[in-house]
């Protein structure tokens, strides 16, 4: 294939990615409204944020580079994975730990949104040949993992719950989908970078699914008395 048309059809790809998160961001809204369960507002928006990070990589793909959007980058990257890890805590049935939780996520989200605005990015710290491969200043990096480390861990151990419980597959498509985010890094060392994206892509809607279908690991009682807000 002619290296240009190589080029458009992979930033076509990529914009179709980020549509369909969209696609998924609108779902789980519509899906909110009817019900008001917190858990879909929470879906939603972690939907929301992939779709915008997705964006994000599409535009510099294009060529459009600049620190306010790789600084925006950061948060959104940040910011989602916290976000969904708290529709997984209920199936931990621990409403103290849910309710501390849910406070720790959102301030460390704000400390991520804080430093993102106040710490500029070069584009060269994380750009190479248009597609976003490097780690954030050190900074930004290590705050972000307040977030998305603790998270992954709820995410993980949700999943771990809910096979135990119910032997269910929405577990098994959670801990696939932090595996294939996991797997993105070994496709970069491959010599394919962009097929990052696609990882991130699969990872995070094998997650939106499986915690679309965690609730089933909850006895409906406790769902109903739940799942609804205060």
């Amino acid at each position: 294939m002619d290296p240009s048309a190589q080029t458009w059809a992979i930033g076509v790809s990529l914009g179709a990615l980020g549509l369909a998160l969209g696609g998924l961001f609108v779902r789980g809204i519509g899906q909110y409204l009817r019900t008001r369960q917190r858990l879909q507002l929470f879906w939603a928006g972690g939907m929301g944020l992939a779709a915008g990070a997705m964006a994000i990589e599409t535009v510099v793909y294009a060529g459009v580079v600049s620190s306010g959007l790789l600084q925006a980058y950061v948060f959104l990257t940040a910011a989602l994975v916290g976000v969904l890890s708290l529709g997984a805590t209920r199936v931990l049935k621990r409403p103290r730990f849910e309710s501390g939780y849910r406070g720790f996520i959102f301030a460390s989200i704000a400390l991520v949104g804080l430093a993102c605005l106040l710490v500029p990015i070069p584009p060269s710290a994380m750009v190479s040949g248009n597609i976003i491969v490097h780690n954030p200043p050190l900074l930004l990096l290590l705050l972000s993992t307040v977030v998305t480390g603790p998270a992954t861990v709820v995410l993980l151990a949700s999943a771990g719950v809910s096979l135990r419980r119910t032997r269910q597959w929405q577990g098994l498509l959670m801990i696939a989908g932090a595996l294939v985010l996991g797997a993105g890094g070994a496709l970069y060392i491959a010599s394919f970078p962009v097929a990052l994206y696609y990882a991130e892509f699969i990872g995070i809607v094998l997650l939106f699914i499986g915690l679309v279908n965690l609730r089933r690991a909850v006895p409906q009682p406790l769902a109903r008395s739940q799942l609804q807000l205060p």
